[in-house]
């Protein structure tokens, strides 16, 4: 299963144990601080980077950070460049090998393979050219481009990778030969060597790129997630349902077995990863677990060059939507035009249907966005020759011509869809109207929330204790179970930054609630008015703390608690997730006293592993059951004080994986939830899923 939530360290500045990292940040030297330092500045202080040397020296430029999400940015660059094959025409077959015990990825396609001739203006083969210098590549589109689309960085992605790699091999079949070159952190350490190939393989074409990332430039203890990068490829697949993609990842440090009686690390066997149905099998797959009111809808033209690729696919029992974008096969986690163009075109087209059908009377008002797209599933795909991306890693795109042309394709699509499939038509209706009355319906209560929002502190919910400090940035805010718990971290709070607030049994599950049982819902409103989150799917302006802290108890019980908070958080108010201000403190186990040394642990294992040896009765264990077991000094000492705690920071990486996750987890389903659990309840860790 992926991982849907990923938990990094803060950084605490001591270790529980081993348990915690620590960061520390060194002073940057700019022009200004020569200039503050010693009076004189001129031209010895200006430094020119040459070569790779820039993506060394400042590698979040190019690959966003130096956390995982960056590392596996490095095999995504190098996968966009087989992918580009594919989107091309020339390329079919991609295999993605990755070695967990060592660190090496293996990438290769069918492709044409990248050039071996020498390059004009460099005088070094063209692919020594692209491997080395920046903003070289075949993809920057005009006459004679090799490519009519690309996901590629345009000339940055596998320079880059070779820069970020320890060592990097690529090989190149074509013109009936085998080119090879390596390289160590982005410098040649071999001429390109060339060898024939044998008569039997004359034909063979492609390229093959294997790297090791280099351990120094990323963060201390940062691996590569195969779940994570399977869930790309099988992205990949749905995406290019001519392609197919093998993918196997071993672990030479864990004993493998293929089923078939081989002996301890034995390889695994490769995963076919094909689906000739596309975008209609992904949107399929994403509603496994719901109930589709219909087959799903699928639209494709061409227009000015822009390939337009849509499924769609409504489902009765959820009440949000999941809208996933592409653009040259890069998911735009951020959206962009081609989003924009959708939402428009099907508030528009859904709405003239409603009143064509009479399912709007004309006194009525037009359904919003929101309603008409409640339980829809949607994946569009754009191929755009020459798209603008804003910002280097490709998260959103910009060009405002491709609004217009999804807008005309989807409007005309839907329209001659849906007209012709009047049943369908009826179910899409009948949804959004249910909506549009359910939100009628709660508009009392919200208009309630956005009352206690306006007002001053004062009316802040009574249990909430709040902090002095008025700095978002400097303030957090610990939502923990009960008064019992709410009492003990009031009193260790340092009261300056930190804000308690305690809430009453377990929350509201709002997976199976619509938005009028949520705003009535008085624990929920307290923590709505109390975070300052205002109305759902609405900006946050007035966000009260930097970060909101889910401390619960270490039981079942607290996991529930835990569970039923994100799950809100989740489907309310996503953009916490991606900004970084949701987190999961971490209180100990227990209390190991060894003579007049003591220390805190946090799981079993760890106990185990401390009083192993020891002899019965040199040491004494307390078990912590719950928060307010714990005297004030001691959750300070552990939990809260910024300085020895350890917290876990939320985030989403695939908004599809964990939408379906709350939905098994939280929703009405009985069977599935179970499945679910006897899967991977016994194997799920805290760092694989904070729920």
């Amino acid at each position: 299963m992926s991982k849907r939530f990923h938990g990094s360290a803060e950084n605490p500045a001591t270790s529980h144990h081993g348990r915690s990292i620590t960061t520390t940040f060194a002073a940057q030297t700019s022009p200004s601080n020569v200039l503050l330092a010693n009076g004189d500045y001129d031209a010895d202080q200006i430094q020119v980077l040459e070569g790779l040397d820039p993506v060394r020296k400042r590698p979040g430029m190019y690959i966003g950070s130096t956390g995982q999400r960056g590392l596996h940015h490095l095999v995504y660059e190098i996968l966009d460049n087989a992918i580009d094959e594919v989107q091309s025409g020339y390329a079919h077959t991609v295999k993605v090998e990755m070695d967990l015990s060592s660190g090496w990825v293996t990438i290769s396609d069918d492709g044409r393979g990248i050039p071996t001739n020498t390059h004009p203006q460099t005088g070094r083969s063209a692919l020594e050219t692209v491997l080395t210098v920046l903003h070289a590549g075949g993809k920057f589109g005009g006459q004679g481009s090799g490519y009519s689309v690309s996901g590629g960085l345009h000339g940055v992605g596998i320079s880059v990778v070779n820069a970020l790699s320890e060592q990097l091999h690529v090989t190149v079949w074509r013109q009936g030969k085998e080119f090879q070159q390596s390289y160590r952190q982005g410098r040649p350490l071999t001429e390109l060597l060339e060898a024939k190939l044998p008569k039997k393989d004359a034909k063979k074409t492609g390229t093959q790129v294997k790297f090791l990332y280099d351990k120094d430039v990323f963060a201390k203890g940062v691996t590569m997630d195969p779940k994570t990068i399977r869930t790309r490829l099988q992205e990949l697949a749905f995406l290019n349902s001519d392609a197919t993609i093998w993918f196997r990842a071993i672990d030479y440090t864990t004993p493998q077995s293929s089923g078939n009686g081989a002996g301890p690390h034995s390889e695994p066997e490769w995963e076919k990863l094909h689906f000739d149905g596309g975008l209609c099998e992904y949107v399929k797959y994403l509603n496994r677990d719901s109930q589709p009111m219909h087959e799903p809808i699928f639209i494709t033209d061409k227009v000015d060059g822009v390939i337009v690729e849509v499924a769609l696919q409504w489902c009765s029992d959820t009440f949000s939507d999941l809208l996933i974008g592409f653009v040259n096969s890069v998911k735009t986690i951020d959206g962009g035009t081609h989003i924009d163009g959708l939402k428009a075109a099907l508030t528009r087209t859904l709405n003239t249907l409603a009143r064509k059908t009479k399912s709007l009377k004309e006194n009525e008002a037009n359904l919003a966005g929101d309603h008409i797209r409640e339980g829809l599933s949607c994946i569009i795909s754009v191929k755009v020759p020459e798209p603008e991306f804003e910002g280097q890693t490709k998260t959103r795109l910009g060009n405002p011509e491709v609004r217009k042309i999804v807008d005309a394709c989807v409007a005309k699509g839907i329209m001659e869809s849906l007209e012709m499939d009047t049943a369908t038509l009826s179910l899409i209706m009948g949804k959004a109207v249910a909506a549009w009355r359910a939100a009628e319906a709660a508009k009392k209560a919200r208009e309630l929330v956005r009352r206690k929002s306006l007002l001053t502190k004062s009316t802040l919910p009574g249990k909430l204790s709040d902090c002095t400090s008025t700095d978002k940035e400097l303030s957090e805010i610990f939502v923990v179970e009960g008064d019992s718990a709410g009492g003990s971290a009031k009193q260790a709070r340092d009261r300056r930054f930190q804000a308690v607030l305690p809430l009453r049994g377990k929350i509201l599950n709002v997976e199976r609630k619509d938005d009028a049982a949520l705003y009535k819902n008085n624990e929920i409103s307290n923590l709505i008015v109390a975070l300052g989150l205002g109305l759902k799917g609405e900006e946050m302006p007035n966000l009260r703390y930097g970060k909101v802290i889910l401390l619960t108890d270490a039981d079942v019980d607290g996991a529930h608690i835990r569970t039923l908070l994100l799950t809100f958080l989740f489907r309310y108010a996503r953009d916490l997730f991606d900004k970084g201000h949701i987190y999961v403190g971490v209180p100990p186990l227990y209390k190991l006293e060894v003579g007049r040394s003591s220390q805190y642990l946090y799981s079993d294992e760890e106990l185990a592993g401390r009083t192993q040896g020891l002899s019965q009765g040199s040491f004494t264990v307390q078990r912590f059951k719950g928060l307010g077991e714990m005297m004030p000094d001691q959750l300070w000492q552990t939990t809260l004080n910024p300085a020895t705690r350890t917290l876990k920071r939320l985030t989403v990486d695939d908004a599809a994986a964990a939408s379906h996750l709350f939905a098994l987890l939280m929703g009405d389903k009985v069977e599935p939830r179970r499945a679910l659990i006897q899967a991977h309840g016994a194997s799920l860790a805290l760092e694989d899923l904070d729920i």
